[in-house]
């Protein structure tokens, strides 16, 4: 049996999402998927506090969307009442078709949950579902954990100066993290640094050449290398 959500905009619509979201973390599944999204696309707006299950998963899906979007598939989900936002699939496994059909019949004869939508409501649906789309297609940027070799001039290098003009380096999808002072001979010492990249926005290449052995941070920096490079 497929699973069908009537007039969300509606008190009782709420009620009967928040019912179902009592014993589940999605609408369908153990992961969110576009049966997720098209159910968030049909609400105008957050579920209030006192729906506790709807709003928790609300919120949930409003992080996923926010860091990363989501892929899953998903199984199917119908919502009536509203604009269609996304393409009803395959019936749900039945671990996800709990609620008792004796509380729907019950639910039905007091409310009828075939609302009409207005003009306004219909627009603000059809905009939510194309950002709730676009969303979905953003691929989650990797991660990389990177440790530089930064070595200076020689033994006089103000090695204290050398890492703040590393470190003030600053760009979209660059962290710095920590950082020890690694004897190489001769007195000299090297500066051994963490930095954490958002692969797409930062270019560790780009980063050397361009700004850590540029003007002005080469009057403490010969040169910097790549000790190790990680995917996270």
């Amino acid at each position: 049996m497929a699973v069908t959500f009537y007039d969300l905009s509606s008190a009782a619509g709420l009620k009967k999402l928040d019912e179902y979201l009592l014993s589940r973390s999605y609408i369908t599944g153990y992961q969110a998927s576009k049966d997720d999204l098209t159910v968030h696309a049909a609400l105008s707006k957050a579920p209030s506090a006192n729906y506790v299950n709807a709003s928790r998963w609300y919120n949930h899906i409003e992080a996923l969307l926010r860091i990363s979007g989501v892929s899953g598939e998903g199984s199917g989900v119908t919502v009536k009442g509203s604009a269609p936002v996304a393409e009803s699939v395959a019936t749900p496994p039945a671990a996800d078709s709990k609620t008792s059909a004796a509380e729907d019949d019950d639910d039905d004869d007091d409310v009828d949950l075939f609302g009409e939508e207005t003009e306004e409501e219909k627009k603000a649906a059809e905009e939510r579902a194309a950002a709730v789309k676009a969303s979905a297609k953003k691929k989650e940027s990797g991660k990389s954990s990177v440790l530089l070799d930064v070595k200076p001039w020689d033994d006089e290098t103000d090695m204290k100066k050398l890492e703040e003009a590393v470190r003030s380096v600053q760009q979209e999808g660059l962290l710095w993290g920590a950082s020890k002072l690694v004897p190489v001979g001769y007195g000299i010492k090297k500066l051994q640094i963490m930095i954490t990249i958002v692969d797409d926005l930062v270019s560790v290449d780009n980063l050397i050449e361009d700004y850590l052995t540029a003007e002005p941070i080469n009057e403490h920096v010969q040169s910097v290398d790549i000790v190790a490079f990680n995917k996270i």
